[in-house]
């Protein structure tokens, strides 16, 4: 199964990056970042792994725990979407409709 990872996905894990370098650690960002990725990989073959998010009822919207983070992701029939790479507690929230 194919694998896309979205600009948003990839601007999280930038951030993720750079907060560790901030703090003066910048390897914890980079082997976090390393891992995230490597697990990410994983839904090639397991497309299933994840869990379904919980502030949604949508089948195909799924999520990895990779403390502290949450690997959201969309599952469809022959692809996978990763969409945010965001910290456990932080809870998701679709745009509300403006029509």
């Amino acid at each position: 199964m194919k694998i896309y990872v979205t600009e948003s996905a990839y601007s999280d894990l930038e951030t993720i990056e750079k907060y560790y370098s901030d703090e003066g650690v910048p390897h914890v960002g980079k082997q976090f970042v390393a891992n995230i990725i490597e697990h990410i990989q994983t839904l090639a073959q397991n497309p299933e792994i994840g869990r379904q998010v919980p502030e949604f009822e949508e089948k195909r919207i799924r999520e990895l725990i990779h403390p502290p983070f949450r690997i959201v992701y969309m599952k469809e029939h022959s692809s996978i979407h990763v969409v945010r790479v965001w910290r456990n507690e932080r809870l998701l929230r679709l745009p509300e409709d403006e029509t």
